[in-house]
């Protein structure tokens, strides 16, 4: 049977942690797409937020392992989608493991770390807050890739929570309460960066709320992935706003 070229193709490696209904849900929206998970890591693997954890999970062998599962799936892209698991690794770290899933799967690669830096740079944004469910640790590893691209965190908050699965449990007016505690009126946007961390159906909210551009990491990831992919959605300011 030939391929339906008449559907878009996304491939997601998704390291586990409980909010990877949002990527499903967002592509319901969106007329021609399928999207298609693997998963980095065991279920049951905790995805922890410490630093140590998050290199483990960084690992270029794991994305290569999962991007193979992908190959017979003929994704017309790949993102790793993982804000730590990416950022950890700092700039070269992260575009090392974009050419690894690249060189396997033959089709453009990114990861979530990365489509943040993409999104800025389109906006014109410079300067950010960050509004962390991570420990201060992680935090400001996040801050410093940031840095090693020119953008500028003016406030974070690093919520503390230990790993992806506490993430994952927040709810609504959780989600509110971090970012409330990370703006800052210089910030020219708000990044929530968490994967594991569902937002879909709250982003009109929170842009309403804070009068500026939030983007929270499934949004920015799930944009990459349809970006690659060639996505017929207009302007790439257009296509980010219609994922929320």
């Amino acid at each position: 049977m030939g391929r339906q070229r008449s559907r878009i193709r996304l491939g997601i490696i998704y390291p586990g942690g409980g909010a990877e209904q949002d990527y499903y849900r967002f592509a319901e929206r969106l007329e021609g797409v399928v999207c298609y998970l693997v998963f980095s890591q065991k279920a049951n693997a905790g995805h922890s937020h410490s630093l140590p954890a998050l290199r483990e999970t960084a690992k270029i062998t794991r994305l290569e392992h999962a991007a193979r599962r992908l190959v017979p799936l003929q994704p017309d892209s790949v993102v790793w989608a993982c804000t730590s698991g990416s950022f950890v690794v700092g700039r070269a770290g992260a575009l090392e493991q974009v050419r690894a899933i690249k060189a396997i799967t033959g089709v453009p690669a990114s990861s979530t770390s990365l489509a943040y830096v993409r999104a800025l740079r389109m906006m014109k944004v410079r300067r950010v807050a960050i509004a962390a469910t991570y420990p201060r640790a992680a935090t400001q590893a996040f801050a410093k890739f940031l840095a090693e691209f020119g953008i500028q965190t003016s406030d974070l908050y690093a919520h503390g929570l230990r790993n992806g699965d506490l993430s994952s449990r927040l709810e609504r007016q959780d989600v509110i309460s971090l970012a409330k505690s990370a703006d800052a009126p210089e910030a020219q946007a708000l990044l929530i960066p968490d994967t594991a961390l569902p937002c879909f159906g709250i982003l009109d909210e929170l842009q309403t709320l804070f009068r500026k551009p939030v983007l929270a990491a499934n949004q920015v990831t799930m944009w990459e992935a349809l970006r690659l992919a060639g996505f017929p959605g207009g302007r790439e300011s257009e296509l980010l706003q219609r994922v929320r």
